[in-house]
């Protein structure tokens, strides 16, 4: 199958598929799922973070973006 084919039934353009192939290309399954793991950990704590913003809260805010940090870098080890 080709990849114009791909893109077409699934409603993406080719050049969107190419740009996915190049960013995901030889992630292996369990660290496609841990990044997707940080990712939804990373949304979750950015609404935390602008609800405890909004209500004048910052040091959340702070400890929330720390958190964040500390687990990107020990994702990449």
């Amino acid at each position: 199958m080709l990849a114009k084919d791909v893109a077409r039934e699934n409603g993406v353009s080719k050049a969107t598929l190419y740009n996915w192939r190049k960013k995901y290309s030889g992630i292996g399954a369990s660290k496609l799922s841990d990044l997707k793991a940080l990712n939804e950990e990373n949304r979750r704590l950015n609404r935390i973070a602008e609800a405890t913003h909004v209500c004048g809260i910052s040091t959340l805010s702070q400890t929330g973006k720390q958190i964040i940090e500390k687990k990107r870098s020990t994702a990449r080890l």
